[in-house]
Formats: structure tokens, C-alpha cells, sequence
């Protein structure tokens, strides 16, 4: 990559992974993990290194030294501590090692001990190196490679990143976690490994022929920064690839309720709302988890307020309706849930409508606050009996089913039914 482009690349990053790491962080002060801990400095971290490494913030770290190359030495420290969190990561997810406890912590004390150490030595070769003279930001190891000091520096960080993403990549293929999230992550990660591997790759022979005094493969060595770099685009969609879609999902659902909100809370009592702006909720972008429980929480609390005004008609009327409709060529028979649903829809509107017929009536006759409900045993809702955490995917399928055909046609049913049923009573 040109240097211009290598500014973009790199700050590009930097910003995602500085977003997610703040992103990181919010969740972090939920829910305390150290997992979320590792995941946050991980982001941190990484911004830095790609804020360090663009040939802009290189060249100006260098500036305020007065070292040209030293942003190398925090760049090169600070994507060994990345990988190395990644890898300590990993064997946090590891369930195999989880249920040996010494085990894990004996491995994590030795791989901990050389992630310190190997900084350590490059700290000490790097200062003792001479490192005078301007220096080609994305060319540092090929430029300095006939230093003997820079070769161990370079020797002891290439070494090190090589064993650490290659362990890693060796534990995400044997490691099968339940969690689908984190087998997106450790899929992400061993590809994300390969990558990097690649940096180092393409680095070796090139910083070997440079300190023989040949820079035919500089260019090469150049090559492995993009390699780099991919890796670490990679390993943020792991590390956040399935929160940004668990974040999507859940703003698609919030939408996906507003329909049935609308019904069962705005239109049967207000005051159900969690504040005044419940009803715009599904707009804003930030607690999106929050704001889809309130949205549960409020639609249950609603369709409590309507059970007196619901009638058992609806539901029996969406029964016989689907029933009438499998002698159709073409008819396809509803799955029991999807039924339920169109039932329990039918029933919401049905009582919806029941209770907005008796307001009008009492306004009508000069009463003021609740219309009294119909006398008699109240009829029970289809699927009252959802355990608390299907209740979203309940309700999703009902907010979809308020508009179908089957439910228009039942409730059609219903009223023909009622009006029957006046005829026959008047006088």
C-alpha cells in the first residue's frame, strides 16, 4: 500500500475499532465479564496500533521523540498485546479447559509469561539499537534489518506473533462452543490468524534478504502490512459481527411490534406506556435491548387491560375458517404456532374494537372514565401459557398476524355472527 492509502486504511480502523471499544465499554458497565474486559482493551488497543501505525501518526510520534522509527516500538508492543488477548480469549472459551480450572490457569500464567517477556526483550533491543537517520514508515523492517539489534527485536516480535496466532488458530478449529455467537467469533478468529500469519510471511524473507544486503522483496515486506490489516477487520466482525446483528434484530422486532403496541397499549390505555415517547421508541438507536423489553413488557401489560373485553368468538371463528380453507387445492395448513397467533390476534382486535364501542357508548350518555366490561366468565387469550423467554417470538408472530386474511375473515365471521344474534333477540 502507497502511503496515502495506508493513512486511510489505518485510520479507518482505528475510528471502527475506537466506536466498538466505546460500544464495548457501555456493555461492559451492564454486565462486568472478563471476557467484555478483554474485548474492550482489545478495541483500545488496536486503535492505537492503527492510529500509531498510519504513516501520519508514525510520523508524527517520530516528531515528538525525536526518533523517526520509534512509533515501531509501541506498534509492534501494541499488536502483540492484541493477539495476545485474543488468544487468552480463546482459552476462556475453551470448555474443556473451563472444567480443569488448574489447568487453564497453568496455561494461562505460561502464555501470560511470554506475551510480558517478549515485550520486554524488544523494549530493551529497540532502545539499544541505532535507529538515527529519517525511516520509510511502512518499510522500518526492511530499512533497519543489517542492525543486529533490530534482528532480535524483529526476531523475538515476529517469533511471537507467529506462535500466538498460530495456537490460536489451532484452538478455534478444535474448539465447538453451544453459543452460536461464539462459534461465528472463533471462526472469525482462525481466519483472522491465517491473515496474520501471512504478515508474517511475507515479512521473514523479506527482512532476511534485506540484512544480506538485498531490498529486492521490500516490496513483499510492504505486502504484509495489508494481510495485516485484513486479519484485523476480520477479527472485529468476530468480536462484534453478532452483537451488531443481535442489535439489528432487535431494532427489526421493535419495528415489527409497533403494530400490535399500537392496538393493545395506545389504543386501550396510555398510561400502560413506559413515558411519553414509548411510541417513537423503535427510532432511537441507542439501549435498543432496553427499549424492546419496555416494548414486551408494555404489549403484555396491555393485553392484561383487554382481557375482560375478550370474547371466545374470534379464536373459534380463525379455527373454523382454517379448518374450511384446507379443502382448497392450494390451501396450505397453518403450523399450530402461526394458528395460535392469527387466534390470538383475531381476539385482540376483536376486543379492541368491543372496548372502543363501549366508550363511544358511554361518552354517548355523559359517563366519564372506564366503561364497564361485559358480565360473565372471562375467556382465557391462546398462549397465555408462553414461558417468559418465548413471550418476543409470541408476540412477534401475533403483531404479524393482525393483518391476515385467515383473521380479516374470521372477524368478519364474528360480526355477521353478532349481528345474527341482535336480529334474533330485538323485539
Amino acid at each position: 500500500m502507497s502511503e496515502h492509502a495506508s493513512n486511510v486504511v489505518y485510520l479507518v480502523i482505528a475510528v471502527i475499532d475506537f466506536v466498538i471499544a466505546g460500544w464495548k465499554c457501555l456493555a461492559l458497565l451492564r454486565d462486568p465479564t472478563p471476557t467484555l474486559s478483554l474485548i474492550m482493551v482489545n478495541f483500545v488497543a488496536a486503535g492505537l496500533v492503527f492510529a500509531m501505525a498510519a504513516p501520519a501518526g508514525y510520523r508524527m510520534l517520530g516528531e515528538l521523540t525525536g526518533v523517526p522509527s520509534f512509533a515501531t516500538l509501541p506498534v509492534y508492543i501494541g499488536i502483540l498485546s492484541c493477539f495476545s488477548l485474543l488468544h487468552l480469549l480463546t482459552m476462556l472459551w475453551d470448555p474443556r479447559l473451563r472444567q480443569s480450572p488448574a489447568v487453564l490457569r497453568r496455561r494461562v500464567t505460561v502464555w501470560s509469561a511470554v506475551y510480558l517477556a517478549a515485550p520486554a526483550v524488544m523494549v530493551v533491543a529497540f532502545c539499544s539499537a541505532d535507529l538515527s537517520g529519517p525511516t520509510d514508515p511502512l518499510k522500518f523492517n526492511t530499512n533497519f534489518a543489517g542492525d543486529p539489534l533490530i534482528q532480535v527485536f524483529l526476531a523475538v516480535f515476529l517469533a511471537t506473533l507467529a506462535c500466538g496466532t498460530l495456537n490460536t488458530y489451532r484452538r478455534c478449529r478444535k474448539l465447538n462452543p453451544v453459543n452460536p455467537r461464539f462459534q461465528r467469533a472463533l471462526r472469525s478468529f482462525g481466519t483472522a490468524m491465517l491473515f496474520v500469519f501471512g504478515y508474517v510471511v511475507c515479512s521473514v524473507p523479506a527482512i532476511v534478504l534485506a540484512a544480506l544486503g538485498n531490498h529486492a522483496l521490500d516490496t513483499v515486506g510492504v505486502l504484509g502490512s495489508t494481510f495485516g490489516s485484513i486479519g484485523a477487520l476480520i477479527t472485529s466482525y468476530g468480536l462484534s459481527g453478532a452483537a451488531v446483528g443481535a442489535w439489528l434484530r432487535e431494532r427489526r422486532d421493535i419495528k415489527a411490534l409497533q403494530p400490535l403496541w399500537d392496538l393493545v397499549v395506545e389504543g386501550v390505555d396510555e398510561d400502560l406506556a413506559f413515558s411519553v415517547d414509548s411510541a417513537r421508541s423503535h427510532r432511537l438507536a441507542w439501549n435498543v435491548g432496553f427499549n424492546l423489553h419496555r416494548r414486551v413488557i408494555e404489549i403484555l401489560d396491555g393485553m392484561r387491560a383487554l382481557r375482560p373485553w375478550v370474547s371466545p368468538l374470534p379464536a373459534a371463528a380463525v379455527h373454523a375458517a382454517h379448518e374450511a380453507s384446507r379443502g382448497a387445492a392450494d390451501a396450505r395448513p397453518l403450523p399450530e404456532q402461526e394458528l395460535q397467533a392469527a387466534a390470538t390476534a383475531a381476539a385482540l382486535r376483536d376486543a379492541a374494537q368491543r372496548l372502543q364501542a363501549a366508550r363511544l357508548e358511554a361518552a354517548a350518555q355523559g359517563h366519564s372514565g372506564h366503561p364497564q366490561p361485559p358480565e360473565g366468565p372471562q375467556a382465557a387469550l391462546p398462549g397465555e401459557d408462553t414461558p417468559a423467554s418465548g413471550e418476543r417470538q409470541r408476540l412477534l408472530r401475533v403483531a404479524q398476524a393482525l393483518t391476515a386474511p385467515l383473521v380479516t375473515t374470521a372477524l368478519q365471521a364474528v360480526r355477521v355472527q353478532r349481528s345474527a344474534a341482535e336480529v334474533s333477540e330485538g323485539p
